[in-house]
Protein backbone atom coordinates (compact mmCIF):
# COMPACT_ATOMS: atom_id res chain seq x y z
CA UNK A 1 0.00 0.00 0.00
CA UNK A 2 1.26 3.47 -0.90
CA UNK A 3 1.03 5.24 2.48
CA UNK A 4 0.48 8.79 1.22
CA UNK A 5 -3.11 8.52 -0.13
CA UNK A 6 -4.15 6.54 2.96
CA UNK A 7 -2.48 9.04 5.30
CA UNK A 8 -4.33 11.88 3.56
CA UNK A 9 -7.62 9.99 3.88
CA UNK A 10 -6.99 9.33 7.56
CA UNK A 11 -6.16 12.99 8.17
CA UNK A 12 -9.54 13.92 6.67
CA UNK A 13 -11.20 11.38 8.96
CA UNK A 14 -9.61 12.78 12.13
CA UNK A 15 -11.26 15.35 14.36
CA UNK A 16 -9.62 18.79 14.27
CA UNK A 17 -7.79 18.11 17.55
CA UNK A 18 -6.24 15.01 16.00
CA UNK A 19 -4.90 16.95 13.04
CA UNK A 20 -3.48 19.56 15.42
CA UNK A 21 -1.77 17.29 17.93
CA UNK A 22 -0.99 13.99 16.17
CA UNK A 23 1.09 12.91 13.20
CA UNK A 24 0.91 9.62 11.25
CA UNK A 25 4.27 8.02 10.47
CA UNK A 26 4.84 4.99 8.24
CA UNK A 27 6.89 2.36 10.10
CA UNK A 28 7.00 -0.86 8.04
CA UNK A 29 9.53 -2.55 10.35
CA UNK A 30 7.27 -2.66 13.42
CA UNK A 31 5.41 -5.85 14.34
CA UNK A 32 2.30 -3.99 15.51
CA UNK A 33 -0.21 -2.78 12.95
CA UNK A 34 -0.53 0.55 14.77
CA UNK A 35 1.41 1.90 17.72
CA UNK A 36 1.91 5.15 19.59
CA UNK A 37 4.16 6.30 22.37
CA UNK A 38 2.97 7.89 25.59
CA UNK A 39 3.61 11.60 24.98
CA UNK A 40 6.02 13.52 27.17
CA UNK A 41 4.85 16.72 28.88
CA UNK A 42 7.30 18.83 26.86
CA UNK A 43 6.18 17.41 23.50
CA UNK A 44 2.39 17.79 23.58
CA UNK A 45 2.03 19.14 20.03
CA UNK A 46 3.53 16.20 18.13
CA UNK A 47 2.04 12.92 19.26
CA UNK A 48 3.15 10.26 16.78
CA UNK A 49 1.04 7.37 15.49
CA UNK A 50 3.17 4.67 13.82
CA UNK A 51 1.49 2.44 11.22
CA UNK A 52 2.82 -0.61 9.41
CA UNK A 53 0.92 -0.05 6.17
CA UNK A 54 1.76 -3.55 4.84
CA UNK A 55 -0.34 -4.96 7.70
CA UNK A 56 -2.75 -2.01 7.80
CA UNK A 57 -4.04 -2.68 4.27
CA UNK A 58 -5.26 -6.12 5.39
CA UNK A 59 -7.86 -4.54 7.67
CA UNK A 60 -11.24 -3.70 6.14
CA UNK A 61 -11.66 0.04 5.69
CA UNK A 62 -14.27 0.49 8.48
CA UNK A 63 -11.94 -1.26 10.92
CA UNK A 64 -9.05 0.97 9.81
CA UNK A 65 -11.24 4.04 10.38
CA UNK A 66 -12.19 3.02 13.91
CA UNK A 67 -8.69 1.90 14.89
CA UNK A 68 -7.23 5.20 13.74
CA UNK A 69 -9.92 7.26 15.47
CA UNK A 70 -9.39 5.25 18.64
CA UNK A 71 -5.62 5.89 18.55
CA UNK A 72 -6.16 9.61 17.98
CA UNK A 73 -8.75 9.91 20.78
CA UNK A 74 -6.47 8.02 23.15
CA UNK A 75 -3.50 10.32 22.46
CA UNK A 76 -5.50 13.54 22.52
CA UNK A 77 -7.14 12.41 25.77
CA UNK A 78 -3.80 12.26 27.62
CA UNK A 79 -3.57 15.32 29.85
CA UNK A 80 -0.38 16.26 31.66
CA UNK A 81 -1.24 19.84 32.53
CA UNK A 82 -4.75 19.97 33.90
CA UNK A 83 -5.42 21.34 37.35
CA UNK A 84 -5.87 18.37 39.62
CA UNK A 85 -4.19 17.10 42.77
CA UNK A 86 -1.39 15.08 41.17
CA UNK A 87 -0.46 17.73 38.60
CA UNK A 88 -0.30 20.24 41.46
CA UNK A 89 1.91 17.94 43.53
CA UNK A 90 4.18 17.32 40.53
CA UNK A 91 4.56 21.05 39.90
CA UNK A 92 5.20 21.75 43.59
CA UNK A 93 7.71 18.90 43.69
CA UNK A 94 9.56 20.23 40.66
CA UNK A 95 9.68 23.74 42.11
CA UNK A 96 10.85 22.35 45.45
CA UNK A 97 13.47 20.25 43.70
CA UNK A 98 14.77 23.34 41.90
CA UNK A 99 15.02 25.27 45.17
CA UNK A 100 16.73 22.40 46.97
CA UNK A 101 19.22 21.94 44.11
CA UNK A 102 19.99 25.64 44.25
CA UNK A 103 20.50 25.43 48.01
CA UNK A 104 22.33 22.09 47.71
CA UNK A 105 20.26 20.49 50.47
CA UNK A 106 20.69 16.72 50.02
CA UNK A 107 17.71 15.70 52.17
CA UNK A 108 15.49 18.31 50.52
CA UNK A 109 16.57 17.11 47.07
CA UNK A 110 15.64 13.51 47.93
CA UNK A 111 12.26 14.50 49.39
CA UNK A 112 11.32 16.87 46.54
CA UNK A 113 12.57 14.42 43.91
CA UNK A 114 10.65 11.54 45.47
CA UNK A 115 7.46 13.60 45.66
CA UNK A 116 7.78 14.56 42.00
CA UNK A 117 8.35 10.95 40.87
CA UNK A 118 5.40 9.61 42.90
CA UNK A 119 3.02 12.25 41.54
CA UNK A 120 4.25 11.80 37.95
CA UNK A 121 3.77 8.01 38.23
CA UNK A 122 0.21 8.58 39.42
CA UNK A 123 -0.48 10.80 36.39
CA UNK A 124 0.92 8.04 34.16
CA UNK A 125 -1.29 5.42 35.88
CA UNK A 126 -4.38 7.61 35.52
CA UNK A 127 -3.73 7.92 31.79
CA UNK A 128 -3.31 4.12 31.47
CA UNK A 129 -6.36 3.14 33.54
CA UNK A 130 -9.19 0.88 32.37
CA UNK A 131 -11.49 3.90 32.42
CA UNK A 132 -9.20 5.82 30.03
CA UNK A 133 -9.07 2.84 27.67
CA UNK A 134 -12.87 2.59 27.59
CA UNK A 135 -13.24 6.35 27.21
CA UNK A 136 -10.93 6.28 24.17
CA UNK A 137 -13.19 3.67 22.53
CA UNK A 138 -16.35 5.59 23.38
CA UNK A 139 -14.94 8.90 22.13
CA UNK A 140 -13.82 7.25 18.87
CA UNK A 141 -17.35 5.91 18.38
CA UNK A 142 -18.79 9.41 18.88
CA UNK A 143 -16.39 10.83 16.29
CA UNK A 144 -17.24 7.99 13.88
CA UNK A 145 -20.94 8.86 14.31
CA UNK A 146 -20.09 12.28 12.83
CA UNK A 147 -18.41 10.51 9.90
CA UNK A 148 -21.45 8.52 8.78
CA UNK A 149 -21.35 5.45 11.03
CA UNK A 150 -24.10 4.59 13.45
CA UNK A 151 -22.98 4.09 17.06
CA UNK A 152 -23.71 0.35 16.91
CA UNK A 153 -21.85 -0.05 13.58
CA UNK A 154 -18.82 1.83 14.86
CA UNK A 155 -18.72 -0.28 18.03
CA UNK A 156 -18.99 -3.48 15.99
CA UNK A 157 -16.17 -2.45 13.61
CA UNK A 158 -13.91 -1.54 16.53
CA UNK A 159 -14.78 -4.82 18.28
CA UNK A 160 -13.89 -6.80 15.14
CA UNK A 161 -10.70 -4.78 14.77
CA UNK A 162 -9.46 -5.89 18.19
CA UNK A 163 -9.49 -9.51 16.99
CA UNK A 164 -8.11 -8.57 13.56
CA UNK A 165 -5.16 -6.70 15.06
CA UNK A 166 -4.30 -9.64 17.31
CA UNK A 167 -4.38 -12.03 14.33
CA UNK A 168 -2.24 -9.77 12.11
CA UNK A 169 0.29 -9.35 14.91
CA UNK A 170 0.48 -13.11 15.51
CA UNK A 171 -1.05 -12.99 18.99
CA UNK A 172 -3.13 -16.02 19.95
CA UNK A 173 -5.01 -14.40 22.84
CA UNK A 174 -6.30 -10.98 23.82
CA UNK A 175 -4.91 -9.26 26.90
CA UNK A 176 -7.04 -8.27 29.89
CA UNK A 177 -7.69 -4.70 28.71
CA UNK A 178 -8.69 -5.93 25.24
CA UNK A 179 -11.16 -8.37 26.79
CA UNK A 180 -12.69 -5.60 28.91
CA UNK A 181 -12.85 -3.30 25.87
CA UNK A 182 -14.50 -6.07 23.85
CA UNK A 183 -17.21 -6.57 26.47
CA UNK A 184 -17.92 -2.84 26.57
CA UNK A 185 -18.07 -2.65 22.77
CA UNK A 186 -20.45 -5.63 22.62
CA UNK A 187 -22.81 -3.76 24.94
CA UNK A 188 -22.60 -0.57 22.82
CA UNK A 189 -23.16 -2.61 19.63
CA UNK A 190 -26.22 -4.28 21.19
CA UNK A 191 -24.53 -7.67 20.91
CA UNK A 192 -24.63 -8.29 24.66
CA UNK A 193 -26.87 -7.08 27.48
CA UNK A 194 -23.91 -7.17 29.86
CA UNK A 195 -21.64 -4.14 30.04
CA UNK A 196 -18.52 -3.51 32.11
CA UNK A 197 -19.22 -3.26 35.85
CA UNK A 198 -18.46 0.16 37.33
CA UNK A 199 -15.87 -1.20 39.78
CA UNK A 200 -13.84 -2.67 36.90
CA UNK A 201 -14.25 0.51 34.85
CA UNK A 202 -12.76 2.51 37.73
CA UNK A 203 -9.62 0.34 38.01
Amino acid sequence: MNPEPEINRLLDLMPASGRMYTKIVSKPQQSQVIDSRFPTPWNRDNRLIYINFDLWRRLPRPQRDLVLLRAVCSLVGIKWFTLDLYQGITLAGLLGLGVELFQRDAVGIVVAGGLTVIAALQIWRNNHSTQKELEADETAIKVAARRGYTEAEAARHLLEAIDSLAALEGRTALNFIELIRSQNLKAIANLSPVGVPERIRQE
